[in-house]
């Protein structure tokens, strides 16, 4: 199958016309802004609907998030999955956050040119965001253990949940995250990506893994 808008299509077959515009645009954008900016691997360019947008949105197949949902981005680095899902759910505010500058600027163009006005672009680390703000869901794209990743960013999750899955992390793993999950008993499940998308084999081993920091704050007692 080639690698273009028409794969989003296929598996969101309810897109708007608006929103199939931006996903033909987005690719356009990347193309620009990559030869200034290395967002994509250049050898990997070529997949780019597949490997990086559509990877994106398997977070879209495992939970509808509903109006009024705050979501970060940790690490967007290239802008995902923020980016695309921010696409898929125009009622829904995105922060994506990055302590590379130059990543940051370039994802700001691309925020820009699409005209996506559900999403804030910050360049800070997890650890440094400010305290007084906090999200439903944190969702990211492999940017450290899970371990590590959830003592970066525990502490901003909203604790009152009104979505179909409680309040938590979503994040796009391998296939050795069991092999992470046994750092700690984590309240967690995992969605297979190759189940959503079965043409592809780039989403053999990948998932979504999900992780209950509402039960686990209730569990640990801890304060985040």
């Amino acid at each position: 199958m080639k690698d273009n808008p028409i794969i989003i299509k296929k598996y969101f077959n309810f897109l708007s016309d608006q929103q199939f515009k931006q996903f033909s645009e987005l690719g356009e954008t990347y193309e620009i802004l990559n030869d200034k900016v290395n967002l994509i691997s250049r050898k990997d360019f070529s997949n780019l609907y597949t490997n990086h947008i559509l990877h994106s949105l398997a977070i879209a197949k495992v939970i509808d998030f509903k109006a009024n949902t705050r979501i970060i981005d940790v690490g967007t680095g290239g802008g995902f999955p923020g980016i695309p899902l921010a696409i898929m759910f125009p009622k829904v505010h995105f922060c994506l956050i990055d302590s590379i500058g130059k990543k940051i600027k370039a994802v700001t163009e691309i925020v820009n040119e699409l005209k996506l006005a559900n999403v804030e672009i910050v360049n800070i680390r997890s650890e440094d965001f400010y305290p007084d703000k906090k999200f439903d869901f944190i969702i990211s794209r492999a940017v450290a253990s899970i371990d590590t990743f959830y003592r970066w960013t525990k502490h901003l999750i909203n604790k009152k949940s009104f979505n179909d899955l409680p309040n938590g992390i979503l994040y796009l793993k391998g296939s050795n995250f069991k092999d992470e999950m046994k750092e700690r008993d984590y309240d967690y499940s995992f969605f297979s990506i190759k189940s959503y998308f079965p043409d592809f084999k780039f989403f053999d081993s990948k998932v979504v893994l999900y992780l209950n920091l509402i039960e686990d704050w209730r569990r640990c007692k801890s304060p985040y």
